[in-house]
């Protein structure tokens, strides 16, 4: 199966009843019809948030920035916690800007670039991280110690060449570094459980 994009999902600013109303959240994220822009975002806390236009990230202290510009997550993934959890998610469901088919991000090494479509290219940034908001969202018991035992956190992309992204957009590696941590290394590794 070639590596392709599943959906782009935006999310809107609502209110977090996990974060004791500090912050909005955008976790809410939709499947769009495209093409949708993406775009540097600039430096946390002080450029756009999100690195895809039209999302809305709520906690821009933690959450967005260059380095964090787009969250991407494999619907292979979705399907094995669909089945595990016993209930449908939909595309978007755990707060990714972009659904993937065909794509293994999670053993994907730091520092690879892709490029989306035909002229998109972003670059492997950092694990998910998940947060009290995404615990509260999912709702289920237990979810973080489960989340984290599957150390399958979907990968942060910082945005090099933008451009516009659509569903179906073919995904293709250009580069990959010879060494250094995956995804699922990193994430353990900040964890502190690797």
């Amino acid at each position: 199966m070639e590596a392709s994009i599943a959906s782009v999902n935006l999310g809107t600013i609502a209110p977090n009843p996990h974060k004791d109303g500090q912050f909005g959240t955008g976790i809410d994220k939709r499947p769009v019809e495209g093409p949708i822009e993406v775009r540097s975002p600039g430096a946390r806390g002080e450029g756009f948030g999100s690195g895809v236009v039209g999302d809305s990230i709520g906690d821009s202290r933690h959450h967005g920035g260059d380095d964090q510009a787009i969250y991407a997550f494999q619907r292979e993934d979705l399907d094995r916690w669909e089945k595990r959890l016993g209930r449908t998610l939909t595309n978007g469901f755990f707060g990714e800007n972009l659904t993937t088919v065909g794509l293994e991000i999670n053993s994907t090494r730091l520092g690879t670039v892709w490029r989306i479509g035909d002229t998109v290219e972003v670059e492997v940034t950092w694990p998910r991280l998940p947060c009290n908001t995404f615990r509260g969202w999912v709702g289920e018991k237990g979810w973080l110690k489960s989340f984290t035992a599957d150390a399958r956190p979907g990968a942060y992309l910082r945005i090099l060449t933008p451009g516009f992204i659509s569903a179906g957009d073919p995904v293709t590696v250009l580069s990959t570094p010879n060494d250094g941590p995956t995804i699922s290394d990193s994430y353990l590794i900040e964890l502190g459980l690797a």
